[in-house]
């Protein structure tokens, strides 16, 4: 993979408090690394060292193999950015504030102009002042601004902040678009896991300051193992059994008989042994996890050995 952004060994003090403790990881391009973690983990804190709006500690940010803290200009140069909500002139049109934001860079024609409104979907309004924007156009207009100057990495903290469900999905499109189409390395943080899950490649976890995980978004949320839930009588009797022949299994009591972590292949001989055994089945169904389960998972059993 070719990787475009790194952190190494990231550390930043803050009156003597430890806000993000030495963590490292890396951004390919052509993926949505998806920033993860519980409010106040450092998410943002991360953002803004890796787009300059904070100092680093210790610890080293390349970006396009540019260091954040020797080559700041050349590093930030490859970066396009939103940090929390883009701002603009809301008396101007949305065209005039994309070429006032032209003026920053070098070489931004009115073509390229053009055929940025085009992507991010403004054609039909781009002359209309931005005070009559709904907050999913001005989010699009702030995308249109990020994309200018050709970015290599888009950094996006909390892109659908405050948008229906239409414009969550417009802005989870356009950076699936973005990725696939552009080659583009994007880092979207959010709280909306749901919304992670559809969009990211791979995902990141921060706590409390420290990188928990790193790891594609299907092997995170699936792993090697599936619970299923099984429908049986007595379920005690089927929990004895499976402690018994399968000490390596977690069961446990649900609401309809037990729920069983284990691989699909040991599925049928669990089976034969529990009708061996005359415990009665009376259906078997894969419980699907999503990333906001393995997230909260993750998170306390984290918390729990922190403070254990």
């Amino acid at each position: 993979m070719n990787t475009i952004v790194e952190l190494k060994n990231v550390t930043k003090v803050i009156k003597g408090r430890t806000i993000i403790d030495d963590i490292s990881f890396q951004v390919n391009k052509g993926e949505v690394f998806g920033f993860l973690g519980p409010n106040g983990a450092g998410k943002t804190t991360t953002i803004r060292m890796i787009v300059g709006l904070m100092g680093i500690t210790s610890g080293d940010i390349m970006i396009g193999g540019s260091s954040i803290n020797t080559q700041f200009e050349d590093a930030v140069g490859h970066v396009g950015a939103i940090v929390e909500n883009p701002e603009m002139y809301k008396f101007l049109t949305g065209y005039q504030n994309l070429v006032h934001y032209a003026r920053m860079s070098k070489g931004i024609t009115k073509e390229k102009i053009a055929e940025t409104v085009e992507l991010v979907g403004l054609t039909a309004r781009i002359n209309d002042k931005v005070k009559t924007y709904s907050l999913g156009m001005r989010q699009r207009l702030g995308l249109a601004q990020c994309l200018l100057h050709d970015p290599d990495v888009l950094i996006l903290d909390e892109p659908t902040n405050g948008l229906d469900p239409a414009g969550i999905r417009e802005i989870r499109d356009y950076v699936r678009l973005l990725a696939r189409e552009k080659d583009m390395a994007v880092i979207v943080s959010s709280h909306l896991l749901s919304e992670m899950e559809m969009m990211c490649d791979r995902i990141g976890i921060i706590q409390n300051g420290r990188l928990i995980d790193v790891q594609l978004v299907e092997e995170f949320v699936h792993g090697s193992e599936v619970t299923y839930e099984m429908e049986v009588v007595p379920s005690d009797k089927a929990l004895k059994l499976i402690e018994v022949n399968y000490p390596d299994v977690r069961a446990s009591h649900s609401r309809n008989g037990i729920t069983v972590m284990l691989q699909k292949e040991e599925i049928p001989n669990l089976v034969k042994q529990l009708v061996t055994h005359d415990i009665l089945i009376f259906g078997i169904k894969e419980t699907v996890k999503t990333l906001e389960d393995r997230f909260l998972e993750v998170t306390s059993e984290k918390e729990a050995a922190t403070h254990a």
